[in-house]
């Protein structure tokens, strides 16, 4: 299996973890995925037709997208799961996923915002609105158990949540405000499918 992506994408970052906790090689092949480029990296785009990171394309060349589906798709080839199988866990594994995911997609369209728009067409309201989101799921996850030790699919999403913050808005102050959150993190980045993994 090939897996297109960026390195600096903490989705791809979720996928390459994922991947390597459940003992699955994938030959990583990176591609360029510029936002603000208008046409898109013809390899990515013959994979998949929104031309976005990450794609996985299966040996029999169909391809699987987003990082939420591509996840769940390797957490389906193993004994190991990284989300349970079914129940009430299940949907809590999930929903923090969605969570953590909601975190990187506030914290992208803020960079967006602030680094591709003109100054003079910025809109500050609604980069705080984004902010907003951020600091309410930060929240939501300082007060849940996590298990560095053995990580699931939300430990393993959060982290890459918060490690993003520290690359692209490493003045947010979330280690100040939470603590049981950083001390966590601290623990689960010296994991080696974490260390590899760090974006540049």
């Amino acid at each position: 299996m090939k897996l297109l992506f960026s390195p600096p994408s903490p989705y791809a970052r979720k996928v390459r973890i994922c991947a390597q906790e459940l003992g699955i090689a994938l030959e990583e092949i990176v591609v360029g995925a510029n936002p603000a480029a208008a046409a898109a990296d013809p390899v990515l785009a013959a994979a998949n037709p929104l031309a976005k990171i990450p794609t996985l394309v299966l040996d029999d060349g169909r391809a699987i997208y987003d990082s939420a589906v591509i996840v769940d798709y390797l957490d389906s080839l193993t004994d190991r799961a990284l989300a349970p199988r079914s129940g009430d866990a299940r949907w809590a594994a999930l929903v923090e996923q969605a969570a953590a995911d909601g975190i990187l997609d506030a914290a992208l369209l803020s960079r967006y915002e602030l680094f591709l728009r003109p100054k003079a067409l910025r809109w500050p309201e609604w980069v705080e609105g984004q902010s907003g989101k951020i600091e309410r799921a930060l929240d939501l996850f300082e007060g849940s158990v996590r298990d560095a030790a053995n990580p699931g699919l939300g430990d393993i999403c959060v982290a890459c949540a918060l490690g993003y913050l520290d690359l692209r808005f490493p003045n947010n102050g979330w280690r100040t405000t939470h603590p049981k959150l950083t001390a966590c993190f601290t623990e689960i980045s010296e994991r080696p499918s974490l260390k590899s993994t760090v974006p540049a």
